[in-house]
């Protein structure tokens, strides 16, 4: 897996997402209820992206699309199947997920409820637990 590494700058290179290993020929779902509006192969990959309410949208790729632009989606729906060679993966697939609203890039990650990971001092870990 390679985690989200925003650039410093919006014109700079970074990881606009997060790449999770994965299977060829896995199911690709919907990270939530929204309207397809990107559904078409892009410098060789199929992508797909999903606009959901708020403004937010994910994007997936490389995947083998099952739907089409207009298509509305529930949460957990299936876009299509994960197709092999996104570069840069280990592995033998590797399905790029990203989630941006407007020009700003989010770690998709937070969509799951995970949130960042942080470390508290041993001493205000004891006095909030009291």
């Amino acid at each position: 897996m390679r985690r989200f590494e925003p650039p410093p700058e919006p014109w700079l290179a970074g990881h606009r997402g997060v790449d999770l290993a994965v299977s060829p020929g896995a199911e690709v779902r919907a990270a939530g209820a929204g309207t397809v509006v990107y559904s078409r192969v892009l410098a060789g990959r199929g992508v797909v992206s999903v606009a959901h309410p708020g403004g937010l949208r994910t994007t997936y790729e490389p995947v083998i699309a099952t739907v089409a632009v207009g298509d509305p989606v529930t949460a957990g729906e299936r876009l299509g199947t994960l197709d092999a060679g996104h570069p840069g993966c280990p592995q033998a697939a590797c399905l790029h997920w990203g989630l941006r609203r407007g020009a700003a890039y989010f770690d998709p990650l937070l969509l799951l409820g995970l949130g960042r990971v942080r470390l508290l001092p041993v001493l205000e870990f004891a006095q909030q637990r009291r």
